[in-house]
């Protein structure tokens, strides 16, 4: 599962051939949480809030690069 983006408290992850919606995980020591790509809304798990606001305000700055790593990751056929 590639790492990537190191946070101050946690990282961004993403499995390959992983299920939808596009999303990425928040893995740290308070946080283990995915949230999708369309609307950087969390889907299922606990983050911690500060962890949860920086994941969020990266991935807002980093969205096209999210996007095409999934879709990179995430090729089927």
């Amino acid at each position: 599962m590639p790492t990537i983006a190191r946070l101050s408290g946690a990282v961004i992850r993403m499995y390959a051939d992983d299920h939808p919606p596009p999303h990425f995980h928040l893995v740290g020591a308070k946080s283990d949480a995915m949230i999708r790509l369309d609307t950087l809304d969390m889907l299922r798990g606990v983050a911690d809030r500060r962890d949860l606001a920086e994941a969020v305000a990266w991935a807002r700055s980093n969205l096209g690069a999210l996007e095409m790593e999934w879709t990179r990751l995430n090729e089927r056929g």
